[in-house]
């Protein structure tokens, strides 16, 4: 079948398998165009199939020459819907990483479930023995707790009070302003449900209660902070209430972590052109006007960038990992240096749709967002059939 994308909203309900193998190898010719450096032997990479979850994996894989295990939940091709963009990249990932000598399984499924993290073990008992770095990168819209059988979905509003400001619609770059109703106690409290830390934590422990974490072993999970424009729907919002459980949780499993000589870190990046950070309002318009200043500073990172000097500058340092004052590993230095932040805002106070194509990075954003899903990518033959079907494992 020919695939071309379908975009709904901010999503796109299509994924092209090359255009997604492309750009896995794209990310995998990167980090081997670098040096190799000393870091992890064994990963767990859980929310493995797309955006910092998807490079840190590779990033371990091809720079570090990790064997790595993903846990991520995706849907395979049936019939003529194509798989998703997730599904794809891990097929991409696995063969290449085979193909170069590297340790690569993956386990598809809900991650959030016992049965997920016990066979997940199971894999590392058979496989691996223990792993010594787990990486938490598992974005969800929903999440059924494994105790209780309870689902929490999350949504992305403000507390306490309607916030208004612009938004863009990327594909048709019309700028506008946007009311957003505050959340409920109710929205708030889901969100951390499935945002926060809880699972994260369920994870460590679990691990930690099977034998199978080395010791000195590293965790990491990811959070953002961004600018003052963002910070009533996300920072001060409820994923930022998410994200605060999160960083809490971090530090409590450092603690946690001293019985084995290891450690726990949330890594603050950068806003990136992700599926998750694309539904969230006024993001869409702060990132193109951020790839905008930052191209220009010659200051930008892509994820596989920024998961790249994570682990080299940051994690897998000589020196003790650099921390702010609250804990957190800032990947994000770059996008908060004053001089970036000041260059955005004077861009944000004059934007309009009459002026958007000129003085932000939207072609750049819709350029990304697209090969999120494996198109727009050099070298692929859209108009050429291909077959949907790709195996996993």
């Amino acid at each position: 079948m020919i695939i071309q994308p379908k975009i709904r909203g901010f999503i796109c309900t299509t994924a092209h398998p090359d255009g997604c193998a492309r750009a896995v190898q794209d990310q995998i010719d990167w980090v081997r165009a670098r040096p190799a450096f000393s870091g992890p032997e064994k990963v767990l990479v859980v929310g493995a199939s797309t955006g910092y979850g998807l490079a840190s994996r590779i990033a371990a894989s091809f720079g570090a020459g990790a064997a790595t295990l993903g846990a991520f939940f995706e849907r395979p091709a049936e019939g003529r819907r194509t798989a998703t963009a997730g599904w794809y990249n891990s097929a991409a990932f696995e063969a290449a990483a085979r193909a170069a000598g590297h340790y690569a399984r993956s386990i598809n499924g809900d991650a959030f479930s016992d049965e997920i993290k016990t066979q997940t073990i199971e894999a590392i008992r058979a496989d691996l023995g223990q792993i010594d770095l787990v990486v938490y990168s598992l974005a969800s819209p929903r999440r059924t707790h494994p105790s209780t059988g309870e689902s929490f979905s999350s949504v992305l509003k403000p507390i306490g009070q309607t916030y208004s400001n612009k938004t863009v619609n990327v594909q048709s770059g019309e700028v506008t302003d946007i009311d957003i109703e505050p959340a409920s106690d109710e929205e708030i409290a889901g969100t951390e449900a499935v945002m926060g830390g809880e699972d994260w934590e369920l994870w460590i422990r679990a691990l930690d209660e099977a034998g199978v974490l080395a010791d000195g072993v590293r965790t990491v999970a990811y959070t953002y902070i961004g600018p003052a424009i963002t910070h009533p729907v996300y920072r001060d919002g409820t994923i930022g209430r998410a994200k605060n459980h999160l960083e809490k949780t971090g530090l409590a499993l450092n603690e946690y972590l001293q019985a084995r000589n290891g450690s726990a870190h949330v890594s603050t990046n950068k806003a990136m052109v992700t599926q998750s950070s694309a539904a969230i309002p006024v993001v869409p318009l702060y990132i193109s006007l951020l790839y905008k200043v930052m191209k220009e500073k010659d200051c930008h990172e892509n994820c596989i960038q920024q998961m790249h000097r994570l682990f080299t500058d940051r994690l897998y340092a000589d020196a003790p990992v650099p921390v702010d004052d609250q804990g957190r590993i800032r990947i994000d230095d770059w996008e908060m240096r004053d001089d970036v932040q000041e260059a955005v805002a004077a861009l944000w106070a004059q934007v309009t749709t009459e002026n958007l194509e000129a003085i932000s990075d939207i072609a750049g954003y819709r350029d990304e967002f697209l090969n999120l899903f494996g198109f727009g990518l050099a070298g692929i033959d859209y108009e050429v059939e291909v077959d949907p079907e790709r195996g996993l494992g």
